[in-house]
């Protein structure tokens, strides 16, 4: 039986169907459109999914069933989609959480933070362009008066895409979103929104709430919202920066400490935490950059704006925006990640890189509070400061180099991982592009 609040909240709200929704290796939501009738057997057995038909499940055509079990704490409404619910599962095969199921992954690494008594909060912040398609096909702004070369902040960019943004604010804020700020970002058609941190597996599940509501409310509009990293090779490209603070059961900030020697407000405990997210930088990049494309974003070179506000580097600095990961006071951000990352697995593999770190003591060294993009090679080198990855089969290869991520997160997921990125990356190597043709076809 249902419980009195859960059979409230279906007959409160007049839902007719719950979108029993899970998200496959690259982080896309998948769901089953399920009568309200029968939530409780989502939350008792589960839905069920062929999973060799989801990318990523590491499930054949002859396997069991995936059976995603809602989590009743995450029943939504979906603003945009009347009549409808959403809640977020945990997949299943043969009645246990399924090790290739990103949600449990994160699960099972917040359950690592839990044996210490600590839990996680992570702050992200979404950026994406609004687009559409002119008579060639090719992608643009939807607001063609969006063309400033520095256009980030700028009035008339927001103002002219208020009616977007502000239904998906209102919509999000219907649901417990607490939106505190929007702004027009560094690209023509970029927007960022920024909202309320919260625990680590809330964040994860809002910020693929969010990404399934900015996607229909787009198409309603007749346009295109986009997480893709880099739309424009001449722009700057769409991350996703996570925030970071633990606590411990009272609630007291383990990250924060007024006496830190450098003055940015950091414990021990926090140092050691980013000692090991710079130990594994090569490797956290094949899951924070997951795609062919975001590593057009991660470049070392500036954007027509004269930035590109993505890292390069493999250090930290106080406040500092060129660094891989920024020093706000007392917290961590990590600059790392692209809008098309998944959020579970780049949080799961976040803890298994800082509590490394913490379990090994890792020293950061020193803050580097300069504008890395102004170094030359050789003054970075005699500082020691290293290069991210520069393309996806980089950082697969640094990823199956480093064994700490197939130890803490699993090798189904990781073998997966390198399996469907490794196709990717394949399958674009052989791609002709019109570049290729543009400068080639002639040349000769």
């Amino acid at each position: 039986m249902l419980s009195d609040e859960l059979q409230s909240f279906l007959t409160d709200n007049d839902i007719e169907y719950v979108l029993a929704q899970f998200v496959d290796i690259h982080g896309v939501a998948k769901t089953k459109a399920v009568p309200a009738q029968c939530l409780e057997t989502i939350l008792e057995d589960g839905a069920g999914f062929a999973g060799f038909a989801v990318w990523g499940l590491g499930l054949e055509p002859h396997d069991p069933d995936f059976m995603a079990v809602g989590d009743p704490a995450t029943l939504t409404r979906v603003p945009w989609q009347p009549g409808y619910a959403r809640i977020a599962c945990t997949g299943h095969v043969n009645g246990a959480p399924h090790a290739c199921d990103s949600r449990f992954v994160l699960q099972q690494q917040l359950a690592r933070l839990a044996e210490r008594g600590w839990h996680l909060n992570t702050g992200v912040e979404p950026e994406f362009a609004l687009l559409k398609r002119d008579e060639s096909g090719r992608l643009r702004p939807v607001d063609e008066s969006d063309d400033l070369t520095k256009p980030c902040y700028d009035y008339k960019g927001l103002s002219r895409s208020r009616v977007f943004l502000e239904r998906l604010v209102g919509n999000l804020r219907e649901v417990g979103f607490d939106v505190y700020q929007i702004d027009h970002e560094d690209a023509n058609g970029q927007f960022e929104i920024n909202y309320t941190y919260s625990d680590a597996l809330t964040s994860a599940d809002r910020f693929t709430f969010l990404r399934m509501g900015a996607g229909e409310i787009a198409e309603d509009l007749g346009m295109i919202c986009s997480f893709m990293p880099k739309p424009d090779g001449s722009r700057t490209g769409s991350g996703m920066h996570f925030h970071l603070s633990v606590e411990d059961g009272s609630g007291a900030d383990l990250f924060h400490d007024d006496g830190d020697p450098q003055g940015m407000g950091l414990s021990e405990t926090a140092y050691h935490f980013l000692g090991g997210l710079l130990a594994h930088a090569p490797a956290l990049c094949a899951f924070a950059a997951p795609t062919v494309n975001s590593y057009k974003r991660l470049v070392v070179d500036g954007s027509a704006s004269g930035a590109t506000w993505a890292p390069a580097y493999i250090t930290y600095g106080d406040n500092n925006r060129s660094a891989m990961v920024r020093v706000p006071y007392g917290r961590l951000e990590f600059r790392l990640p692209d809008s098309g990352c998944n959020p579970y697995l780049v949080t799961a593999a976040l803890i298994a890189a800082g509590l490394d770190g913490v379990e090994r003591h890792l020293d950061p060294g020193p803050a580097q509070n300069v504008n890395l993009f102004t170094l030359s090679p050789e003054e970075r080198r005699a500082q020691g400061i290293e290069l991210l990855p520069q393309n996806l089969n980089e950082a697969l290869a640094a990823l199956e180099a480093d064994p700490l991520f197939a130890e803490r997160l699993g090798d189904g997921i990781v073998n997966e991982f390198l399996r469907v990125k490794g196709a990717e990356w394949t399958e674009y190597s052989r791609h002709v592009s019109d570049w290729e043709l543009a400068h080639y076809a002639e040349f000769f």
